[in-house]
């Protein structure tokens, strides 16, 4: 990867649906170049995919929180567990095996507290291989670049 790439992925993210003739344009190439080289970073694995990026209020989701899981044993087995146990649980957006005091760390967006506190005692708190729950409630995001 060059200048080039680079700047074709920084503005890839700030704009997915650029058209290939405005991308072209912002980062100095000729149409078929820039989508030449779009086509061999796509090819590469390098962008895997495009996605919307949604205005979560407006879906009724009012409520951010990450968590801290730590697990009571760490063996294979109840890691595999967990980990399945949070790919099925919608509240879960993110779901992060971590180096630490404890094992994961999740982002959980859910309508309101009443709704998050369901999702902790009901989902996380009745797996029997999590042994800490650790809540920090997001107040606001000043800086995301998750797409």
């Amino acid at each position: 990867m060059d200048h080039i790439d680079e700047n074709i992925l920084r503005e890839l993210i700030r704009d997915g649906r650029i058209s290939n003739l405005d991308l072209a344009e912002k980062v100095g190439l000729s149409a078929s170049a820039c989508l030449r080289r779009v086509a061999a970073l796509e090819k590469k694995g390098v962008i895997q995919g495009y996605r919307a990026v949604l205005n979560r209020p407006a879906m009724g989701v009012g409520f951010v929180a990450f968590a801290a899981v730590g697990l009571n044993s760490h063996t294979k087995a109840s890691q595999e567990a967990f980990e399945r146990a949070m790919a099925i649980a919608p509240e879960v957006v993110e779901c992060h095996n971590i180096t630490g005091a404890v094992e994961y760390l999740l982002r959980i967006e859910v309508a309101d507290l009443p709704a998050y506190k369901s999702f902790h005692t009901d989902v996380v708190g009745t797996l029997p291989q999590v042994a800490s729950i650790t809540s920090y409630v997001v107040m606001g995001s000043p800086k995301d670049l998750r797409a």
